[in-house]
């Protein structure tokens, strides 16, 4: 069978037979068409030509392509899952991906960018409808450290301008309430002036629209940042992931509490807040010296 159609049958198999949610079938889909964008640059048209060779090979291609190994990870699972299922609907003798193993993960930290090149990132030239729904998506992408699922799917009642807080569905579905500023709710109430005229004469709640009218996706969003960061002149390998990372970097720098930061991230855990707010050893000596009541005999 072509790799293309077998993605087609496992796709809809995972929707109608497991239930797939709308997000995670588009993770799967995305997966899997890089997987068989892969094979078609090799010559390779059908699922049972691949072999476990095969597959090993593409995972080394996207290691070298700097791939986070959580990201890797979840390619194979989805690649697990895939092959696993073409074995048991038997549109194929063996199950390829079985044998391999999955890569242990490393705690790999992205790098802040610099606020000089977050305010390159940000002098965007306002133009057209897009430039104002981009410079409302990175302002408050960077704003309130948003992920980029967390973004993409905001709707229009998720914005309290009031209160000036975002609400959020992070992780697990679990909420969170984050404040938001001037930067970001001033250019949000501009993104809104135009959105309606976005709308293709379909109602959505959607707040980012791409240009079909619909929900933005994460994949449009990618795409559209990496062309801002070459038109200003940044680094276009830079991650969307970086802008959140970038977040939590400067507000610690500035001397926010880094209890504060776990919440405004939603991070369940504290010790993952640490992973992405590294500090220099210098500020940790900086601040034991001047905070710690025992630190200065005398005063």
């Amino acid at each position: 069978m072509n790799i293309e159609t077998a993605i087609d049958d496992f796709i809809n198999y995972c929707i109608f037979e497991k239930g797939l949610s709308d997000k995670t079938k588009e993770s799967y889909y995305y997966d899997l068409k890089v997987y068989n964008n892969y094979f078609v640059k090799k010559k390779i048209n059908n699922v049972d030509d691949i072999t476990t060779d095969d597959i090993e090979n593409f995972l080394k291609y996207r290691n070298k392509l700097d791939d986070t190994t959580s990201t890797i990870a979840h390619n194979l699972t989805v690649i697990k899952n895939f092959h696993s299922y073409l074995f048991k609907t038997k549109l194929v003798s063996t199950d390829v991906a079985e044998s391999i193993s999955r890569p242990k993960l490393r705690k790999k930290i992205p790098k802040a960018i610099s606020i000089d090149d977050i305010n390159k990132l940000l002098d965007i030239k306002l133009d057209t409808q897009f430039d104002y729904r981009n410079k409302a998506m990175i302002e408050l992408m960077y704003g309130a450290g948003l992920r980029v699922s967390e973004l993409i799917s905001l709707d229009v009642n998720s914005i309290d301008f009031t209160n000036c807080i975002i609400r959020i569905t992070g992780k697990g579905s679990k909420e969170r309430i984050v404040p938001i500023g001037e930067y970001s709710i001033y250019y949000l109430k501009e993104y809104l002036k135009i959105r309606n005229s976005m709308l293709k004469g379909v109602a959505t709640d959607a707040l980012f629209l791409n240009n079909h009218g619909m929900r933005m996706t994460r994949q449009g969003f990618f795409k559209n940042l990496k062309t801002i960061l070459k038109k200003q002149g940044l680094d276009p390998e830079i991650h969307p992931h970086t802008l959140r990372h970038s977040f939590a970097t400067h507000l610690l720098s500035n001397g926010a509490d880094l209890r504060s930061i776990q919440e405004l991230l939603g991070h369940s855990d504290i010790a993952t807040t640490k992973i992405y707010t590294h500090v220099s050893d210098e500020k940790v000596e900086n601040d034991y010296l001047k905070y710690h009541p025992r630190e200065h005999k005398g005063e």
